[in-house]
């Protein structure tokens, strides 16, 4: 029994956090985990960040409404959930992931949650799990289902290592340089074709 885990943003639709510091014009917000491994650091700078341009939940889903998935993204899932299941498995929010699932068809995702003041602003973030990426790897193993993953940032390579197949997906160079030993792809058909390798 197969599970193939991917992750959301650089992988099946670009990033929201970039997305947004371009629509508010805020060059900071463009940090990423592919810049910032520590996830708890990297939010709580962000947060920090919206608190000083007085910026809440409701701008950054504004922004979120307008992203669109990556060309193919959604043939891509729709052909891999045709014959595996499927979770998405990522550090965002439930409040930002929602109008994206509609446009993805609904997978199943994993994800975290805001803390949100009555008035919009986010005042923290409570993750799912203490690594949550790998953990669910691992919790999924431990129930009998093999993996297979895939994603392009640092907080992505523990579920990659872990898993019986995984795969870089549009990563950095400095990511693949690092990891030389793990296979890099750049287009769907490459990861699909990789993914149905890794079943046989």
């Amino acid at each position: 029994m197969y599970i193939t885990c991917l992750d959301l943003e650089g992988v099946l639709v670009p990033e929201m956090w970039i997305a947004f510091a371009e629509a508010t014009g805020i060059p900071e917000l463009k940090r990423t985990t592919r810049d910032e491994p520590d996830y708890d650091k990297l939010m709580k700078y962000r947060i920090n960040i919206l608190k000083e341009h007085g910026l809440g939940l409701k701008e950054i889903q504004d922004t979120i409404a307008t992203i669109d998935p990556m060309p193919g993204a959604k043939e891509f899932l729709d052909e891999l959930r045709s014959f595996t299941q499927v979770i998405i498995i990522s550090d965002t929010f439930l409040q930002f992931a929602g109008p994206l699932m509609k446009k993805l068809g609904y997978p199943t995702i994993f994800c975290n949650t805001l803390e949100v003041a009555d008035n919009g602003e986010i005042t923290g973030f409570k993750m799912r799990c203490d690594k949550s990426k790998l953990t669910t790897v691992k919790a999924l193993r431990s129930i009998g289902f093999e993996t297979i993953a895939s994603g392009d940032s640092h907080n992505d390579l523990g579920m990659i290592q872990a898993s019986k197949a995984g795969f870089l997906f549009r990563s950095t160079d400095s990511i693949k340089a690092e990891y030389p030993e793990l296979p890099a792809y750049e287009t769907y058909d490459e990861l699909m074709a990789a993914i149905k390798a890794a079943m046989d």
